[in-house]
């Protein structure tokens, strides 16, 4: 028996009050393939807030290597902003389980943080298996969550240096580096790595190796600068015994405030979308279909100049503008 598709405007407005069963319905129409659902996204997405969508809340990716204690900093984090009377949605991009296709990340993050703040609202996705380390439903549901909540976390998955999406489809990102570990500063000197927006040097409790990767990463930042002008902090903190996570909430705040000084938030996010556009197109359609529609640099720069539109909307219409100039083409 198929399922009764949501009213979309009226689950937008639900959305944005923060109704937390509405929100857990939009993640999953989100990420339904169906095309009756894919119709009904697109126009709930259109009904969002566009203010909140342009320049509200606060999108944060945090990513680092297997074992650097993404979660239990993001965990610690959570304390901190709830404390501030922020709150706070995250979604966590888990690896895909082989046999189930389900995810790991999210249920642990569960057992760090407080499950019962209504304030709070976790939401786990499998990666699938994407190149980049996120999934291809984390920015729309980004968006709606970011219609609710003040903050919105996406925690990746730790895969090393092909983890570069989440660079490019947040606000600000946060790199956590493990003591001991060359590799973060090997990717940054290469210019593997895109220069994360904050750096925190996770685990400072245990001492010298913490304190040695941190001026390490100094002396390489030193060297680099962010390509529009931010100075990025390269910061220690110990989700263990909770110290340096209020600084590291201030480093992640001043980002946010200096895109909004500099004038760069909104347009930030319209590079997001077209990020996650173009990325999609590319997969579906390779080379040849880019070029159908003018080459990818011309058809980003075009996409981050474009009024706001619904992602899954402006997804289709392209794709069907591909599928129209291949027919013609044959």
């Amino acid at each position: 028996m198929s399922r009764v598709l949501p009213e979309p405007e009226a689950l937008a407005a639900a959305v944005s009050g923060r109704d937390r069963l509405a929100l857990a319905q939009a993640l999953n129409l989100l990420d339904d393939r169906r095309p009756a659902a894919r119709q009904c996204a697109a126009a709930f997405l259109d009904a969002l807030p566009a203010a909140k969508l342009e320049t509200g809340g606060h999108l944060i990716g945090i990513t680092g290597p297997p074992g650097a204690g993404k979660s239990s900093l993001t965990a610690s984090l959570i304390q901190v902003w709830r404390q501030r009377g922020l709150k706070v949605a995250i979604l966590a991009v888990d690896p895909s389980s082989p046999i189930t296709g389900g995810a790991l990340l999210g249920d642990r993050l569960r057992m760090h943080a407080s499950g019962a703040d209504r304030e709070v609202f976790i939401r786990s996705l499998a990666c699938r298996g994407e190149f980049g380390g996120l999934s291809a439903e984390v920015w729309p549901m980004s968006l709606a969550m970011l219609a609710a909540f003040d903050i919105v976390l996406v925690e990746t998955v730790g895969v090393g240096q092909k983890e570069i999406d989440v660079s490019k489809m947040t606000d600000t990102t946060c790199f956590v580096a493990q003591p001991a570990s060359g590799d973060s500063i090997q990717f940054l000197k290469a210019g593997i790595m895109e220069v994360p927006h904050v750096i925190v040097v996770n685990k400072e409790d245990i001492g010298m190796a913490a304190r040695k990767t941190l001026s390490e990463l100094k002396n390489t930042l030193r060297r680099q600068m962010d390509p529009e002008g931010w100075q990025v902090p390269a910061l220690s903190a110990s989700a263990a015994l909770g110290s340096g996570i209020d600084k590291l909430a201030d480093a992640l705040d001043s980002h946010r405030q200096w895109l909004l000084g500099q004038g760069q938030f909104t347009a930030r996010r319209q590079r997001c979308q077209a990020e996650w556009l173009v990325k999609h197109l590319r997969e579906e359609f390779g080379r040849y279909g880019m070029g159908l529609l003018g080459g990818e640099e011309a058809l980003f720069n075009a996409l981050a100049d474009a009024p706001r539109r619904s992602p899954i909307a402006e997804y289709e219409r392209l794709r069907e503008r591909v599928i129209q100039a291949i027919k013609t083409h044959d």
